[in-house]
């Protein structure tokens, strides 16, 4: 899949476009995207409880929940908070590109 670079307008293709899409759809909240209320995930609006394992839990849901739903390419194998404070939510995810059978690990996807 190609798309466009968010922040400079190059074109993006594969892994590349995989870590922007991926990075979009978790840190999108939803109900905001204009014309796609149903976009994106409910990790914006975890980011301010305490963590706790319960809390733990639903970041995970909630991760896993969006990429199923919006990103087809991937199959979500591990995730891992790597920072929690408040305001701020930073994991690291371990996908399958079913596309090609790759694993791959993607890290520093922060919330804010």
């Amino acid at each position: 899949m190609e798309g466009m670079d968010a922040t400079t307008g190059a074109a993006l293709a594969g892994i590349d476009h995989l870590r922007q899409s991926i990075r979009d759809i978790l840190t999108t909240r939803i109900g905001t995207r204009v014309m796609r209320r149903d976009y994106g995930s409910d990790l914006p609006g975890l980011i301010d409880r305490p963590m706790s394992p319960g809390l733990r839990v639903e970041i995970f849901a909630a991760t896993a929940r969006a990429l199923r739903r919006w990103e087809p390419r991937v199959r979500v194998e591990r995730i891992a908070v790597t920072e929690a404070v408040p305001g701020r939510l930073t994991i690291e995810l371990v996908v399958r590109h079913l596309p090609d059978g790759r694993t791959i690990t993607l890290d520093g996807i922060t919330v804010e």
